[in-house]
């Protein structure tokens, strides 16, 4: 057994904990030292039993002079021992477990930390931690580290896990960071980083030993994107598209836009442009809040490659998400001659608006059997053509290939694996690439996640459009938040009511379920109104019927979980009411709130919280002053902190194990060590092998 010893071949106890373990995380043994305890606690104040006071919480050590079960008229037990050392006698209790006689036996010597508790005044140890001495302690008579847990999986197992693998791993555990790191940004070495922040002998060593962890998360990953981008620039030859040869026909795109293009979106054209114009293929994310005009920019770059006699793709991970960006593309590009065609897991093939005819068309088999039977899978090698493919994961069929794939375009990327993007990458050789996001990121953030990618952020809305009004809502003037909404539908506007569950939790009685609500509303509140209920459990075409029931304004209000973040285009939508939003971070608030405020109409958002915390109450108000989602996001770092940052569960977003994307000092610290010594990796060996340990995604060429 070494350190990358899959958990599930590291021996027999292991195996069987293996799935339990993989929840926290833990899939080799090297994972056990980065699964770092969330507190400590202090029973480094180790006293003679004549000395302990009542309200203290000590480690006592002894020897077991009596031990025995009690049952109780409730069919308990109580353990009672009588624990002595050379200056008296103390009396220990237990609940309910009796095993502990098989454990602790008369004779042993033990170390015991726990409260002192006075009862029917004799003093008393109650339910303390245990272990018998023989050697060192770890569970007792220190600062002893709490772990995060799951069911079958205690702190106690996992600090015996912990010490064995420090204990006999030692000598595994090399410094691959190069001294002259160490030395600048003062750190301690690994191998103390780990005995100090499982074991720690002070608090303050477990402040440095989380600082030295922390740096060489964030360093590796600033490392690791360094060597993607080396990859890409130095094994990827792209076909550069000509942009002076097409003016003529750019020019006329531009006059024929019904919208002027914001700033920001003429400077993430010429970014793109710049990069399609060159030989290597272009990896760039676009980042832009909903309703910042992300596909129009893509549009542009998609009539490019259509200009150079290139195809193009755009994956998104919906079919709502995917049949929007059709409607638009189709929209802009058809009028210039450029065919567009859907395809999604239920509806194979739509031809765009003037693409519908048969004629002129070479190859017209493929189209013989679209009209046949529509409901079919479709070959594109029965020649269909096309110059844009717009669809959901149905894009990567095997079925589906192309004839000068230049430009792949993904939308909300995270939604994808690894996987999936090289295979639609494969389907062209060396295409350019865009992806898109919509999900709210500080810049700094972005540039550590994304680090590989050139980055364009569209940080300002398109002109004319309204901002939503967004208000707190205080308990008390929940009914009149009703009473204003039922004169808004009146006057024929359509609202969102989000809950974040679907089904009430027992545990969280408080917190409102969708199906709870939908059937409350519609029976005591919005009798009168028609009602309709979305969430994630519900299948693709009863989504999508309902969905397109609330488009045709057959429902007046929407009862959804956060199912409706991404990808629901509702014009006549005009207010979303948001239940329980201190369960929500800022940035999904954000993403949440951008699904009213896309008509020309004045928008609105509601927030709704149970939460008497004044610190809740003052984080929900930021709502009601900012509406740029990056900012939003980082003062969400500030308040809450990395590991709520995306709401609930935000897809895609990688997770650090010990650094903070809060800390930005760290980060920036990170990345220049990162950027200095990159140039002269292939001198440090071990800080190589440590680099090539970790997963170098995406990197290869096709």
């Amino acid at each position: 057994m070494d350190l990358q010893t899959p958990i599930k071949d590291a021996g027999r106890l292991y195996k069987m904990y293996s799935r339990r373990l993989e929840k926290l995380g833990i899939k080799t043994v090297e994972d056990f030292l980065y699964h770092t305890p969330f507190r400590y606690e202090d029973y480094s104040l180790v006293s003679k039993i004549k000395d302990v006071q009542p309200g203290e919480i000590v480690t006592i050590q002894g020897t077991i002079a009596e031990i025995k079960n009690q049952y109780t008229h409730r069919f308990r037990t109580l353990q009672r021992a009588k624990v002595e050392d050379q200056t008296g006698t103390i009396d220990i209790t237990w609940f309910n477990q009796p095993f502990l006689l098989k454990t602790l036996r008369i004779g042993e010597k033990v170390s015991l930390s726990g409260k002192i508790e006075l009862f029917a005044k004799k003093l008393v140890l109650q339910s303390p931690e245990y272990e018998i001495i023989n050697g060192e302690t770890i569970h007792t008579g220190r600062l002893v580290p709490v772990y995060p847990e799951t069911r079958g999986v205690s702190s106690k197992w996992l600090r015996r896990q912990v010490a064995t693998i420090l204990q006999e791993q030692k000598e595994s555990i090399s410094e691959y960071i190069p001294y002259s790191i160490i030395k600048s940004v003062d750190l301690i070495e690994l191998l103390d980083a780990f005995e100090q922040i499982h074991f720690p002998k002070s608090l303050d060593l477990t402040k440095k030993s989380r600082q030295r962890l922390s740096f060489d998360e964030l360093f590796l990953i600033h490392l690791a994107a360094l060597t993607r981008r080396k990859i890409w620039e130095k094994n990827l030859k792209g076909y550069p598209f000509s942009i002076s040869k097409f003016k003529k026909n750019i020019q006329a795109f531009w006059q024929k836009l019904p919208f002027e293009l914001t700033q920001a979106q003429k400077r993430a054209v010429r970014e793109i442009f710049a990069d399609l114009a060159s030989k290597k293929p272009m990896n760039r994310l676009l980042e832009g809040d909903v309703g910042s005009g992300k596909t129009v920019v893509s549009a542009i770059a998609m009539f490019l490659a259509h200009l150079n006699g290139f195809q193009s793709v755009l994956m998104a991970p919906t079919e709502i998400l995917a049949q929007q960006h059709y409607h638009t593309i189709s929209k802009l590009l058809t009028p210039f001659g450029v065919r567009v065609v859907l395809v999604t897991g239920s509806k194979k093939f739509k031809i765009g608006k003037g693409t519908t005819s048969t004629t002129g068309i070479t190859g017209t088999t493929g189209i013989k059997k679209f009209a046949r039977d529509t409901r079919g899978t479709f070959d594109t090698r029965d020649a269909f053509p096309f110059d844009i493919l717009i669809g959901t994961h149905a894009v990567l069929s095997e079925k589906i290939e192309f004839e000068g794939l230049g430009l792949v375009v993904i939308d909300e990327q995270q939604r994808f694996g690894v996987e999936q993007r090289a295979i639609i990458r494969s389907k062209g050789k060396n295409p350019h690439l865009l992806t898109m996001t919509a999900t709210p990121i500080p810049r700094t953030v972005a540039l550590t996640l994304y680090g590989d990618l050139d980055l364009s952020f569209l940080d300002e809305m398109p002109k004319g459009r309204k901002l939503v009004k967004t208000w707190l809502v205080p308990l008390e003037k929940r009914e009149a938040a009703y009473e204003w909404i039922k004169k808004q539908i009146a006057k024929g506007d359509q609202v969102f009511i989000i809950c974040p569950f679907i089904e009430e939790s027992e545990s969280m009685q408080t917190v409102k379920a969708a199906t709870v609500e939908f059937s409350r509303l519609k029976k005591a509140v919005f009798s009168n109104l028609t009602l309709g209920l979305l969430h994630g459990k519900l299948k693709s075409k009863e989504k999508d019927k309902v969905l397109q029931e609330f488009r045709n304004g057959e429902i007046d209000i929407l009862v959804a979980t956060p199912v409706v973040e991404v990808g629901i285009d509702i014009p006549n939508a005009t207010i979303i009411l948001i239940e329980a939003a201190e369960r929500f971070g800022l940035a999904q608030l954000h993403q949440l709130r951008g699904r009213v405020g896309r008509g020309d109409k004045q928008s609105y958002c509601l927030l709704f919280t149970e939460s008497k915390s004044e610190h809740t109450r003052k984080r929900l108000k930021a709502m009601e002053a900012m509406h740029v989602g990056a900012q939003l996001a980082e003062l969400d770092l500030k308040l809450r902190g990395a590991g709520e940052l995306y709401g609930t569960k935000q897809h895609g977003v990688q997770e650090l194990k010990i650094a903070s994307f809060s800390d930005f000092a760290l980060i920036e610290k990170t990345r220049r060590e990162a950027e200095k010594i990159f140039p002269n990796l292939s001198q440090h060996p071990l800080l190589e092998k440590k680099l090539k340990s970790m997963t170098v995604q995406d990197v290869s060429p096709d």
